[in-house]
């Protein structure tokens, strides 16, 4: 059953987006953006609305959140650790959660059409049925989500695309998520091979879905480059160069790539 929608005296999306960011319990969010969701679908929200949506979004008392350099190496040996890294993945997906929540409430504009809400409402409750799902797994394994630290990387690199839609689509679901296509393939192998099947399964879905919010982010950056008139591969590239240190190095999940329409033209070097 889903919950309700967030407590507001709005019912515009953009408010009620704004409210499922600021709702710090994780289990009271996703069920309120699920509801967000399911009436936006329903077409009982009938405006887009604007608002100003918080820097950060609500957050428990748990989990820690300390710098990528200084969380612990993961592994999936032992129960121990394979609950550890199902904890992190779940923090990934409350953090996609946000980020999507967080896009259309930023970037809502008169300009943008209505099947650019369509796709990311729809991407946000992807990845609210993703963190219940590695909720209830974590529960199974006598854990729960907040039990250990976690990093705050995916939250800054959003902090630092605050001003720009089209580099927010280039730094978040075209790098960092599909970096997450190139990982995951080598997470479900290992907890397949440790015997855990129901985590492996759990990420399989959660990678074959992610698969279409890259497309996803994809097409709108590329929409979003036609429009200022620049060449999408030269804009992405100069936008990762501004918003993010280092270099993107393999490997690289090609044929997953691919199925999102994310060529290697992007990320490979043409030397």
């Amino acid at each position: 059953m889903l919950g309700e929608l967030p407590m507001t005296t709005a019912t515009n999306l953009c408010a009620l987006a704004c409210a499922v960011l600021q709702e710090a319990d994780p289990t009271a969010k996703i069920a309120a953006g699920a509801a967000v969701a399911e009436a936006w679908r329903a077409g009982t929200i009938c405006h887009i609305g604007v608002c100003q949506p918080p820097l950060r979004p609500a957050r428990p008392a748990y989990p820690e959140l300390r710098w990528p350099r200084d969380m612990p190496r993961r592994s999936t040996s032992g129960q121990r650790g394979r609950t550890a890294l199902l904890h992190a993945i779940a923090h990934i997906e409350l953090n996609a959660v946000d980020l999507a929540w967080d896009l259309i409430a930023r970037f809502a504009s008169p300009d943008l059409p209505r099947t650019f809400y369509d796709d990311w409402i729809s991407v946000a409750a992807d990845e609210g049925r993703h963190f219940t799902l590695l909720a209830a797994r974590l529960a199974e394994l006598q854990a729960a989500y907040g039990d250990l630290p976690a990093h705050d990387g995916l939250w800054r690199a959003a902090e630092n695309t605050t001003g720009d839609l089209t580099a927010r689509l280039a730094v978040v679901p075209m790098l960092l998520e599909a970096r997450g296509l190139d990982v995951t393939p080598a997470m479900v192998d290992k907890l397949s091979n440790a015997g855990d099947l129901r985590s492996a399964n759990i990420l399989q879905l959660i990678y074959e879905e992610e698969i279409n919010h890259v497309a996803l982010g994809r097409r709108w950056f590329e929409w979003s480059c036609r429009r200022l008139g620049v060449n999408p591969v030269d804009h992405w590239r100069d936008l990762v160069g501004k918003h993010c240190k280092g270099v993107l190095k393999p490997p690289f999940n090609h044929a997953a790539r691919s199925q999102a329409g994310m060529t290697t033209i992007y990320y490979q070097s043409d030397a």
